[in-house]
């Protein structure tokens, strides 16, 4: 009998936001690895129904995606039916959750209550194992893939019609505060005066309504630049081979930032921030840029604007180092039956659940995960 998952996210397809991408990609990869697999999308779903419904499904693991968001229920779901919660992180848990004042003492019960935490690169987990010493040996690292879902082609001229010789810039992002959307607008006022064929293109859903009306306001005078919305994620592929750089002005990322991966694996150049999450797939002047302040900024979005064979070289790179990276999807080193950590040493397995009593571990499984040392 297959293992079986239930998988509680905030977001869940057909939402668009890059959370629900990811949880897409790993219910994908988990199913085809041959899980019964269910996913429950707190947006669309009262927690009582999940509660319910979770029961009557009878999972052996509860895998929360999003620790201060659906961490709380996935635990108490795991803690009723005495069997493991796993749980992945995101760049808003680790990043900001894991320290701010109101959240940090829930998110740090459901890492301590979880029988491994999942992070899409290294730098993540440092700062959870800085923080949490305790959680740092059921760390668990998997590198996210990027996968398109199909969807077909984009009009972009339908939406935007624009000169020939134009150099599009695409902003692929849900608009919230810690994407930084207004920031790269002063910018680009300077550089349109220098090269007035550049356009910057704002491509996701607006998440923050106060964030949405600034940027708003500020691109209706500037003809060059435009917001179109949330765009299908089987779309993106398209819309993206049709830009010349992709640019992430972000505060902070969960480790391995969708829109970076992807624009690489579309072979096109990244403007990107220097933080931790750009730096592990942006290596500066080999896949793209990278910029500390407004001046680089500017000054690097000049050198894209103004040289073909610059872009043309940068997304060859970038292209290159996607296709050297395993292609599964974010379920990497797991094995064909679950995405739990079983096998990752004895002393994983032989770990007890939160509710004092041995888990219920699905037999003959063994995972490939590597895991930061305790």
């Amino acid at each position: 009998m297959p293992p079986r998952i239930a998988l509680v996210t905030p977001f869940a397809f057909p939402s668009v936001r890059g959370n629900a991408v990811t949880v897409e990609r790993i219910a994908l990869g988990l199913r085809q690895a041959g899980v019964d697999l269910q996913v429950w999308d707190l947006s669309l779903t009262p927690e009582a129904v999940v509660e319910r419904e979770v029961e009557a499904f009878r999972p052996g693991i509860v895998h929360a995606f999003h620790a201060y968001r659906v961490g709380p229920l996935a635990l108490r779901l795991a803690r009723r039916r005495e069997i493991p919660l796993l749980v992945t992180v995101t760049g808003t848990d680790a990043n900001h959750d894991l320290f701010d004042p109101e959240r940090a003492a829930t998110v740090r019960h459901v890492f301590e209550g979880a029988a491994a935490v999942v992070v899409f690169h290294e730098s993540l987990g440092a700062r959870i194992a800085a923080a949490l010493p305790d959680v740092a040996g059921r760390l668990v690292t998997i590198p996210q893939a990027a996968l398109f879902s199909e969807g077909g082609t984009f009009d972009l001229a339908a939406r935007w019609p624009m000169p020939a010789e134009r150099v599009l810039f695409v902003f692929p992002a849900g608009i919230r505060m810690v994407k930084q959307p207004l920031l790269p607008l002063a910018a680009f006022d300077r550089l349109v005066q220098r090269r007035s064929q550049v356009r910057l293109l704002y491509v996701g859903p607006v998440l923050d309504p106060a964030e949405g009306e600034s940027l708003l306001g500020e691109l209706a005078r500037r003809p060059w630049a435009r917001h179109i919305g949330a765009v299908p994620h089987g779309q993106m592929k398209s819309l993206i081979g049709q830009s010349d750089v992709v640019l992430n002005c972000s505060i902070s990322e969960g480790g391995m930032p969708n829109s970076v991966l992807e624009a690489l694996a579309t072979g096109r150049p990244v403007l990107a921030s220097d933080i931790e999450g750009n730096r592990s797939l942006v290596e500066d002047g080999v896949t793209g840029f990278l910029f500390r302040d407004v001046t680089e900024l500017e000054a690097n979005a000049e050198r894209l604007a103004a040289d073909r064979s610059l872009r043309e070289r940068l997304g060859l790179a970038g292209r290159q180092l996607v296709e050297r990276r395993p292609r599964e999807v974010p379920t990497r080193g797991l094995p064909r039956a679950t995405g739990l950590p079983i096998g990752l040493s004895r002393r994983a397995r032989e770990r007890r659940c939160p509710t004092g009593r041995s888990p219920r571990w699905p037999a003959g499984l063994a995972l490939r995960w590597r895991r930061r040392p305790s």
